[in-house]
């Protein structure tokens, strides 16, 4: 059996209803789901979900829980850090848990957002106006945010630690061997060992076919495993046919680094499990 906490249902970007996904998991025999669609922002987004919404989704969660006993359900948000606009302590009191993540670094002179993960094209946009073809500037910057994340409005779980990396198509911009990025990952995962939070392993870019590994890198992974701090599997799943989207092969990949439990949220607690290449151990 597996657990996923990270899933976008049709409340924001994601392609069905909340219902859709427990029968998924239950069909697959899982431990646990959690649901985790875009927290809203003070400004238009195609992704985000609308403020209006953000308490009918909520209830319906508590809803879906009351109904459940074959499945543990609960609430999560995947929350932005913007500094001075939007983090996960805005958020976190009505939730069970918090997916904390980097999707805006910067903004255009007219107060436009730049995103790290939408379209190649505008990516390009940013990169060359608001950073003048600076890779090292962008990157920095964005893991930066990440460590104030951290230090100011720590969320439960680090979403997809390294996701900028999409954008390195065929690595015209940076090699990952390079030093002055080892160091500001080494930076970030120092700042991580001291806070109370876990590091998601998260499948999408795999499945989607937007990078060959997972976010984080393996290499990451071995160093998060140097430093004990904990993992759990997501797929960041955005149709209930993906919610456990590449699990066996990332188990098995962490397997081979060494890891010998994921954390999962089960009755209220994080808690970690051993695992193998076919799920949770109970």
């Amino acid at each position: 059996m597996w657990a996923n906490f990270h899933s976008h249902s049709n409340y924001c970007d994601g392609k069905a209803p909340l219902k859709d996904y427990v029968f998924a998991a239950k069909n697959l025999h899982m431990m646990s789901v959690g649901f985790s669609s875009h927290a809203p922002v003070p400004f238009e987004t195609k992704w985000c979900m609308k403020a209006e919404r953000l308490d009918d989704y909520i209830d319906s969660i508590k809803e879906i829980k009351r109904a459940e006993s074959e499945i543990e359900v609960f609430t999560g948000l995947e929350v932005d850090f913007i500094p001075g606009v939007t983090s996960p302590d805005l958020f976190r009191a009505k939730l069970d848990y918090t997916i904390g993540s980097i999707h805006f670094v910067e903004k255009f002179q007219d107060g436009t957002r730049w995103e790290i993960d939408g379209t190649h094209a505008f990516f390009l946009e940013g990169f060359s106006k608001i950073f003048k073809n600076n890779i090292q500037d962008a990157i920095t910057r964005y893991f930066e945010l990440t460590r104030e994340m951290i230090s100011i409005a720590c969320p439960t779980i680090i979403g997809h630690l390294d996701k900028i990396k999409i954008q390195n198509v065929d690595g015209k911009f940076f090699s990952e061997t390079d030093s002055w990025y080892q160091q500001e990952i080494e930076k970030t995962l120092d700042l991580i060992g001291t806070a109370n939070t876990i590091v998601e392993v998260n499948t999408r870019g795999i499945y989607q076919k937007k990078s060959d590994t997972t976010y984080p890198s393996p290499w990451i992974l071995e160093r998060l495993l140097q430093k004990k701090i904990p993992l759990t599997i997501s797929s960041d799943a955005h149709h209930p046919d993906d919610i456990i989207n590449q699990f066996p092969e990332t188990a098995s990949l962490l397997k081979k680094i060494g890891f010998k439990t994921v954390m999962v949220l089960s009755e209220g607690s994080w808690k970690p499990f051993p695992f193998n290449e076919h799920g949770i151990i109970r």
